[in-house]
Protein backbone atom coordinates (compact mmCIF):
# COMPACT_ATOMS: atom_id res chain seq x y z
CA UNK A 1 0.00 0.00 0.00
CA UNK A 2 1.42 3.72 -0.80
CA UNK A 3 2.16 6.28 1.78
CA UNK A 4 -0.88 8.15 0.42
CA UNK A 5 -3.48 5.24 -0.01
CA UNK A 6 -2.29 4.68 4.17
CA UNK A 7 -2.60 8.49 4.64
CA UNK A 8 -6.27 8.35 3.05
CA UNK A 9 -6.87 5.31 5.03
CA UNK A 10 -6.09 7.16 8.61
CA UNK A 11 -8.16 10.11 7.52
CA UNK A 12 -10.83 8.46 6.90
CA UNK A 13 -10.21 6.34 10.52
CA UNK A 14 -10.25 9.08 11.93
CA UNK A 15 -13.36 10.36 11.19
CA UNK A 16 -15.01 6.63 12.40
CA UNK A 17 -13.09 7.44 15.84
CA UNK A 18 -14.45 10.88 16.11
CA UNK A 19 -17.96 9.90 15.51
CA UNK A 20 -17.87 6.56 17.63
CA UNK A 21 -16.41 9.34 20.63
CA UNK A 22 -19.16 11.81 20.02
CA UNK A 23 -21.89 8.45 19.90
CA UNK A 24 -20.08 7.34 23.19
CA UNK A 25 -20.50 11.09 24.91
CA UNK A 26 -23.92 11.02 24.00
CA UNK A 27 -25.12 7.57 24.11
CA UNK A 28 -26.75 7.48 27.67
CA UNK A 29 -27.91 11.15 27.78
CA UNK A 30 -31.11 12.88 25.92
CA UNK A 31 -30.80 16.86 23.93
CA UNK A 32 -31.86 18.27 27.09
CA UNK A 33 -28.92 16.38 28.84
CA UNK A 34 -26.56 17.59 26.45
CA UNK A 35 -27.85 21.26 26.93
CA UNK A 36 -27.16 21.53 30.15
CA UNK A 37 -23.41 19.50 30.40
CA UNK A 38 -20.88 21.78 28.84
CA UNK A 39 -17.95 18.93 29.19
CA UNK A 40 -20.12 16.82 26.91
CA UNK A 41 -20.67 19.83 24.66
CA UNK A 42 -16.64 20.47 24.63
CA UNK A 43 -15.93 16.88 23.74
CA UNK A 44 -18.49 16.63 20.86
CA UNK A 45 -17.35 19.92 19.11
CA UNK A 46 -13.54 19.04 19.37
CA UNK A 47 -14.73 15.96 17.73
CA UNK A 48 -17.04 17.58 15.07
CA UNK A 49 -13.77 19.55 14.36
CA UNK A 50 -11.66 16.16 13.95
CA UNK A 51 -14.24 15.03 11.29
CA UNK A 52 -13.98 18.60 9.64
CA UNK A 53 -10.29 18.32 9.50
CA UNK A 54 -10.03 15.05 8.24
CA UNK A 55 -12.94 15.68 5.72
CA UNK A 56 -11.16 18.29 4.72
CA UNK A 57 -8.03 16.89 4.05
CA UNK A 58 -9.78 14.17 1.86
CA UNK A 59 -11.12 16.96 -0.25
CA UNK A 60 -7.76 18.78 -0.99
CA UNK A 61 -5.54 16.42 -1.12
CA UNK A 62 -7.84 13.36 -2.42
CA UNK A 63 -9.77 14.92 -5.09
CA UNK A 64 -10.42 11.86 -7.27
CA UNK A 65 -11.36 9.89 -4.09
CA UNK A 66 -13.57 12.68 -3.16
CA UNK A 67 -15.33 12.72 -6.58
CA UNK A 68 -15.79 9.11 -6.39
CA UNK A 69 -17.63 9.14 -3.23
CA UNK A 70 -20.07 12.03 -3.36
CA UNK A 71 -22.25 10.63 -0.43
CA UNK A 72 -19.23 11.75 1.92
CA UNK A 73 -20.32 14.93 2.93
CA UNK A 74 -16.81 16.07 2.99
CA UNK A 75 -17.16 19.69 2.12
CA UNK A 76 -20.80 20.42 4.52
CA UNK A 77 -18.36 18.41 7.27
CA UNK A 78 -15.36 21.27 7.15
CA UNK A 79 -17.79 23.99 6.83
CA UNK A 80 -20.12 22.94 10.66
CA UNK A 81 -16.21 22.65 11.45
CA UNK A 82 -15.71 25.98 10.99
CA UNK A 83 -19.08 27.00 12.79
CA UNK A 84 -18.34 25.18 15.66
CA UNK A 85 -14.43 26.13 15.84
CA UNK A 86 -14.94 29.90 15.48
CA UNK A 87 -18.78 30.05 17.01
CA UNK A 88 -16.73 30.26 20.38
CA UNK A 89 -19.69 30.58 22.94
CA UNK A 90 -22.24 31.02 20.03
CA UNK A 91 -22.80 27.74 18.83
CA UNK A 92 -26.43 26.64 17.76
CA UNK A 93 -26.21 23.07 20.06
CA UNK A 94 -29.41 22.01 18.85
CA UNK A 95 -28.37 22.02 15.61
CA UNK A 96 -25.18 19.79 17.07
CA UNK A 97 -27.25 17.82 19.17
CA UNK A 98 -30.00 17.24 15.63
CA UNK A 99 -26.26 16.66 14.03
CA UNK A 100 -25.35 13.97 16.48
CA UNK A 101 -28.30 11.87 16.29
CA UNK A 102 -29.53 12.24 12.54
CA UNK A 103 -26.34 12.02 10.53
CA UNK A 104 -23.53 11.00 12.50
CA UNK A 105 -24.49 7.69 12.39
CA UNK A 106 -24.84 7.55 8.95
CA UNK A 107 -21.61 9.76 7.80
CA UNK A 108 -20.15 6.47 10.17
CA UNK A 109 -21.46 3.72 8.73
CA UNK A 110 -20.89 4.86 4.92
CA UNK A 111 -16.91 5.71 6.15
CA UNK A 112 -16.90 2.24 7.51
CA UNK A 113 -17.93 0.84 4.44
CA UNK A 114 -15.53 2.82 2.15
CA UNK A 115 -12.67 1.90 4.39
CA UNK A 116 -13.67 -1.60 4.27
CA UNK A 117 -13.19 -1.68 0.74
CA UNK A 118 -9.84 0.15 0.31
CA UNK A 119 -8.67 -1.92 2.61
CA UNK A 120 -9.80 -5.27 0.59
CA UNK A 121 -8.56 -3.62 -2.18
CA UNK A 122 -5.49 -3.06 -0.46
CA UNK A 123 -5.70 -6.70 0.62
CA UNK A 124 -6.17 -7.83 -3.29
CA UNK A 125 -3.96 -6.04 -4.78
CA UNK A 126 -0.74 -7.42 -2.06
CA UNK A 127 -1.94 -10.63 -2.91
CA UNK A 128 -1.45 -10.11 -6.73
Amino acid sequence: MSRDQQRLQDYLAHIIEATQRIHHYTEDIDEVGFLDNELVQDAVIRNIEVIGEASNNIDKCYQDFAKLHPELPLVFAYEMRNAVAHGYFKVDLEIVWKTIKNDLPELEQQTKDILQKLADQSSTAFKS
